[in-house]
């Protein structure tokens, strides 16, 4: 995955949004990011730990999860949302320019790097949300021709595929 868009792609899956029925067991939505708690752990286990965080930092990263699923979904108050996200040219040590976010909360500066670095590298049509309503979970399609419309084709364009079938035939 270019720029390292797995962890782009785990940022945006701490909001599970899947309700469906899979080997009998209903699975069950979750947020994972409802406290300062979880974010410091989520920031830890992606080696992203920095300053202790403040509620503030919580709302940001929520926020900041919320408007890159908002783009995935080409909701027009994406836009709006990201703008709270400023990004800068800054040179580095060998002289070169890179493109660096100025959130100043602990490492929500390197997913939307990651971000604006795939943007730029044409990579950010690969990161989509699952077509299923009731999944919603974020992946990079690696199809061929960037046409993926499940995040798994055989749970969710499986299922979706059926209902389909299912619909016609009655």
């Amino acid at each position: 995955m270019g720029g390292d868009l797995t962890l782009v792609e785990q940022f945006l899956n701490t909001l599970d949004e899947r309700t469906f029925r899979r080997h009998g067991q209903q699975h069950v939505p979750a947020d994972h990011l409802t406290s300062v708690e979880d974010l410091a752990g989520w920031l830890e286990e992606h080696s992203l730990a920095g300053r202790p965080l403040s509620p503030a930092d919580l709302t940001a990263a929520v926020a900041l999860r919320t408007a890159l699923r908002a783009a995935l979904s080409d909701d027009a108050k994406a836009a709006e949302a990201l703008a709270g996200f400023p990004l800068r040219l800054t040179p580095d040590a060998s002289g070169t320019l890179r493109v660096t976010a100025v959130s100043d909360v602990p490492g929500l500066d390197a997913v939307v790097e990651t971000v604006a670095s795939s943007v730029a590298a044409g990579g950010w049509h690969r990161v989509k949300l699952c077509a299923a309503e009731d999944c919603r979970w974020a992946f990079y399609d690696t199809s061929r021709n960037g046409g993926g419309r499940w995040c798994h084709m055989e749970a969710c364009g499986n299922r979706t595929k059926t209902r389909t079938y299912r619909r016609r035939a009655d």
